[in-house]
């Protein structure tokens, strides 16, 4: 029974649909995973670059510490501009539109790679902070809006899997970047700088493919209150033909501002939830993985300039499980791969601090490590990587929405950039029993998961709402009637 609803459902979507997905994550958040890993390939270089141009300047070397804070700060600086691409996101997307927002973000990525290319010829190191930092506003603002976009153009069967869209093309970037850089493509010492400026080409190609596919129509509607131009867009988002008899109802809904949807004591548990999932997302373990993927691989007998071939295979195992996600979360549901995800990285931390700790007590010990390794990748990939986000679309509707994503970016930067500053003390402080620190937040939010969150598949917006409140015990009615006419504006909207 399973089996024929999974095949049904991988079947279902239209060519237009998935089109315009692939539009929209080509310049979204593929940027995002691809401006992460792309930086790794070049360090070497662009330390020799940074210690030439400064002998150069000053006839003298650079000392040590200041070449590591340079570093440091080309490196994570594009946290900074994430911040500040998902503080602008929302809004961008209320006044250009979703689709608008994301044509006008290419701005920043093609400026971010013609100042990182000029950067060797000119001399100027500078150039990559900046254009670093141009970087992270791209991806802040592209993986606020772009799921805002995906799933409000998907009828309601369909949200997941094009929601799936996001998880797969950040995995796609990742991996994309680790073979870009390469030795045998562009990871030599003399074609860093374009390696770096290649970013430029999946904002070339979402110029010229998204202008072809329509606005949101949820957007145009409510928003905008463009009924014609709504039904232009009705080919993509046939869930919509309940929402067109009630646009005259619709005139005076206000999209929220974030700190307005803070203060909204009917959506707190949402927002909770999305606040805990972003954090976690983000500290549950995944960048640990990573980081002692390669003294894994070292123990476990693989010589060190084949690493980077077996890291491109981390790569892919992630992104390989981005793809079975999106098969899997019509026919299991939301809450089951992401609960069940964070259950099985639970696992996967207890058996992989086990075998780091006995990395001596035998031979096949290393090989078990670098099994944990793929089994906590592919958990992540299956649930955590792909459901968190949309979650986070599905949880609010429209007028709530844009300023929810808002939230969810911001809190999900600055869990980037904690992880980022204070993982390096923690590997120092604990070693390889850091991973005790993962297991307590991924055993605690699977929990939480079970517990608050309800299921999302195949309910619409309102459903969703309604079950959320209910089953928290937390409807909205007062003795006025105001409960009637908060049910009432949720149902035209959604």
């Amino acid at each position: 029974m399973h089996l024929t609803k999974c095949l049904f459902y991988l079947q279902l979507p239209k060519r237009s649909l998935l089109l315009a997905a692939c539009a929209a994550c080509i310049g979204g958040t593929f940027q995002y995973g691809y401006n992460i890993s792309i930086i790794n390939a070049p360090t070497m270089y662009v330390h020799n670059f940074i210690n030439q141009t400064w002998r150069d300047r000053y006839q003298t070397n650079i000392s040590e510490d200041v070449l590591t804070l340079l570093w440091s700060t080309i490196v994570s600086i594009f946290t900074l501009g994430g911040l500040i691409g998902a503080t602008i996101g929302g809004t961008l997307s209320v006044k250009l539109g979703r689709k608008g927002t994301l044509l006008a973000n290419n701005i920043s990525a093609l400026t971010a790679a013609l100042l990182m290319g000029l950067s060797y010829p000119t001399g100027y190191f500078e150039l990559l902070i900046i254009g670093r930092l141009l970087t992270g506003v791209n991806a802040g603002i592209g993986i606020c809006v772009q799921p805002l976009y995906l799933g409000e153009i998907a009828p309601t069967a369909f949200r997941g899997a094009m929601g799936m869209g996001t998880s797969i093309f950040i995995t796609g970037g990742i991996l994309t970047g680790q073979v870009i850089g390469l030795k045998e493509i562009l990871g030599r010492e003399e074609y860093w700088p374009i390696l770096l400026s290649t970013t430029c080409i999946p904002a070339f190609l979402q110029l010229l493919i998204l202008p072809w596919f329509p606005e949101s129509p949820r957007y145009l509607l409510i928003d905008k209150g463009d009924n014609e131009a709504c039904k232009k867009g009705k080919v993509i988002a046939q869930s919509l033909h309940r929402e067109l008899p009630f646009q005259n109802n619709l005139a005076g809904v206000q999209t929220k501002k974030p700190w307005e949807l803070l203060m909204d004591r009917s959506v707190r548990w949402q927002l909770l939830t999305i606040i805990l999932l972003n954090i976690a997302q983000q500290l549950n373990g995944i960048n640990a993985i990573y980081f002692y993927a390669g003294y894994v691989f070292k123990r476990s007998g693989i010589p060190d300039d084949k690493i980077p071939y077996v890291t491109v295979g981390t790569g892919a195992c992630e992104c390989i499980t981005a793809l079975t996600c999106g098969v899997l979360i019509e026919c299991l549901g939301r809450k089951v791969l992401i609960s069940g995800g964070y259950a099985l990285m639970s696992i996967f931390c207890i058996l992989f601090t086990l075998t780091l700790t006995f990395q001596d007590a035998s031979p096949v010990v290393p090989y078990l490590s670098m099994a944990c390794v793929f089994a906590f990748i592919l958990s992540f990939g299956l649930g955590p990587g792909g459901v968190t986000n949309i979650l986070t679309a599905e949880l609010f509707t429209q007028d709530s929405r844009p300023a929810a994503y808002m939230i969810a970016g911001s809190v999900n930067w600055l869990s980037f950039f904690f992880i980022g500053l204070v993982f390096p003390f923690i590997v120092i402080g604990l070693q390889q029993y850091c991973f005790l620190v993962f297991l307590a937040i991924c055993s605690l939010v699977a929990i939480y998961i079970f517990l608050v969150v309800p299921e999302t598949k195949n309910k619409t917006f309102l459903e969703i709402q309604t079950e959320f409140q209910s089953s928290n015990s937390r409807k909205v009615y007062n003795a006025d009637g105001a409960g009637t006419i908060l049910n009432e504006t949720l149902f035209h909207q959604e």
